[in-house]
């Protein structure tokens, strides 16, 4: 009988940082589709920080994972077996299989990968990631035209986005991220009106030189320090909308109350946290208009691919290093 390789949760990172040793590989054998049912070769894995916290089971919007539970994440496979009228074999599909070598599916969250753009699109720009780009900024940050809108984490898979979607609604867009490399991709390629290095010192000082009468939109991955700072530079009648963590997320221990929430009662500024998922029944709609956007060219991505189904721990610890550049993909194979 064939097998296939699987990544089981052996270990809760609570409260310290990944190590290689919280999964654990077993070989299983490959499973066959029953009537309405399918089966996937996995290609591709996706990987966000919010995996750590599915790990922790501190995220009630998702069911929790017990030890010995296939790793949750996103991936794009190739319909290898099929017995469900809907899905042909050979076809090419997202959703959330795990991190395992096949996976078995009857169609519910699975989405076939659009036409003309490259499958791993559906892992990030396509994906989640530019789900929730488009959501926190449009349905929390509501900018118009002439705003400045303040992005953390910017040069990652969805502050990437964030960033080029305000500037196609005019605004004035000022990114932090962490590298001159980063900072000059945003600036030069991007099209950010300004970056902020924050390896190469306090970030303070020019927050106040790039942002004179503050920030309309603050769009925070970031949390602790950074969002502190950002607070201290909002405009009246902000929206501060938070993302992400990942300051945090190594630790698994909140950070204290940000020193400078009081000025969101001196600027009269609203901030406010999401869930993507709240907006599932739109997903359809923002995912094609995003991909217009990479069709016409206003649209750009990168993404940082490592490669081998083995590598799959090292791969999400690279987020939490700040060593990928890009939307983090493993590739396990190739299409057929």
């Amino acid at each position: 009988m064939a097998t296939m390789r699987q990544w089981v949760l052996a270990d809760r990172p609570t409260g310290r940082p990944l190590k290689e040793d919280d999964w654990a590989l077993r070989a299983v054998p490959v499973p066959e589709p029953a009537d309405g049912q399918f089966l996937v070769r996995l290609l591709w894995l996706g990987f966000d920080p919010a995996q750590k916290g599915w790990m922790e089971n501190v995220a009630d919007y998702v069911a929790p994972m017990a030890l010995g539970d296939v790793m949750r994440g996103s991936g794009v496979g190739q319909v290898v077996r099929s017995r469900h009228p809907d899905f042909a074999e050979g076809a090419l599909v997202a959703g959330q299989f795990g991190w395992q070598e096949f996976a078995l599916s009857d169609g519910r969250d699975v989405d076939p990968v659009l036409p003309g753009v490259p499958p791993t699109a559906m892992l990030g720009v396509l994906g989640l990631t530019g789900l929730t780009a488009y959501c926190g900024l449009f349905k929390l940050g509501e900018p118009i035209a002439g705003d400045t809108v303040l992005v953390s984490g910017a040069a990652g898979a969805t502050g990437s986005v964030v960033g080029q979607l305000a500037r196609l609604a005019g605004c004035r867009v000022v990114g932090i991220a962490g590298g001159a490399d980063k900072c000059a991709w945003l600036t030069g390629e991007l099209g950010y009106d300004a970056a902020i290095d924050y390896k190469a010192g306090p970030i303070r000082p020019r927050l106040k030189a790039l942002l004179p009468g503050g920030a309309d939109v603050v769009y925070d991955n970031v949390g602790g320090a950074i969002l502190n700072d950002m607070l201290a530079h909002i405009a009246t009648g902000a929206r501060v909308v938070i993302c992400g963590g990942i300051s945090r997320y190594q630790t698994g221990r909140m950070p204290a109350g940000p020193e400078n929430y009081f000025n969101l009662v001196f600027r009269r500024a609203t901030m406010r946290g999401f869930i993507v998922l709240d907006w599932a029944a739109e997903f359809p709609a923002i995912r094609r208009r995003l991909a217009g956007f990479i069709a016409d060219g206003r649209l750009q991505y990168r993404e940082d691919i490592q490669h081998g189904f083995e590598n799959a721990p090292r791969t999400l610890m690279r987020l939490f290093e700040g060593a990928n550049f890009g939307k983090q993909l493993l590739q396990l194979a190739e299409p057929a």
